[in-house]
């Protein structure tokens, strides 16, 4: 039982280092696309992933793949259209694999690899926007109107749209 039960936590393990790897899932925690427990509903993927796994024998990626990318939109508001689902899914698929055939050392090393990749974390970097250098353009042109004299114009005001008689407003184009 204490086998089984250490098997099963590196299977565990493993589903962690897949999806804390993924930078998909770290944009969405890192940015907080999950709310402020972001990082609770990562960690509890993992379990649910897990879980998942056990209770569905011969899964298909494409089957990983929709139930990954419902977990996303769900708790993360998150539809991953990078290309990155079918290599997690295949990822996860390997994982699984590795833990049902007993292959725990191989196991050991693909956590391992994995865990290298993931302290390479994805950054989001928003590229510096020209709206900044026009802002102080815009600052500069207001002050310098504003030390104008102004001259106040009064136009009539337009007036009242036509009414039909059904109570529909008439729209037209100004002249």
């Amino acid at each position: 039982m204490a086998a089984s039960t250490a098997s099963r936590e590196l299977f565990a393990e493993g589903v962690r280092a897949v999806l804390h790897s993924w930078p998909v899932l770290q944009i969405a925690v890192d940015n907080g696309f999950g709310g402020v427990y972001g990082q609770q509903k990562a960690d509890w993927m993992v379990d649910v992933v897990q879980q998942y796994f056990h209770d569905n024998a011969d899964l298909q990626r494409c089957e990983v793949e929709d139930f990954i990318a419902q977990l996303m939109d769900q708790e993360f508001d998150t539809v991953v259209d990078d290309g990155s689902l079918p290599q997690v899914s295949d990822s996860l698929l390997q994982v699984f694999g590795q833990w049902q055939q007993g292959a725990l050392q191989q196991l050991k090393h693909t956590i391992t690899t994995l865990t290298q990749k993931k302290s390479q974390r994805a950054k989001v970097t928003a590229p510096p926007s020209q709206s900044d250098e026009d802002s102080d353009d815009e600052t500069q042109a207001m002050e310098c109107e504003s030390a104008s004299p102004s001259v106040s114009r009064t136009d009539p005001p337009p007036p009242p749209p036509p009414q039909e008689e059904d109570g529909w407003t008439v729209v037209r184009k100004k002249k």
